[in-house]
């Protein structure tokens, strides 16, 4: 891991950086497969928004979430099956 580096002046612990990669496993975590790549290349060409942000909002609906927060959408506004993409 590059923040545990020993070559780093501002390194992370390797304590710390275990803590957090555990944390961060709690999260469930969308894959990258066909189906989203291709629910992405749809939802880009439907709503105009970038590949990535597209890929954000079907990996979102593949994994059931209710909301996303993204500082590319307007609050309030719908996407696909989701109540809320703020």
């Amino acid at each position: 891991m590059q923040a545990t580096s020993s070559t780093r002046s501002d390194r992370v612990r390797h304590e710390i950086a275990a803590r957090l990669i555990r944390t961060w496993g709690r999260f469930k975590v969308q894959d990258i497969n066909l189906h989203i790549f291709e629910r992405a290349l749809i939802l880009k060409a439907k709503t105009g928004f970038s590949y990535w942000d597209s890929t954000i909002v079907a990996a979102a609906c593949a994994l059931g979430c209710s909301k996303i927060y993204s500082e590319d959408l307007s609050h309030g506004q719908k996407v696909e099956n989701l109540p809320d993409a703020l």
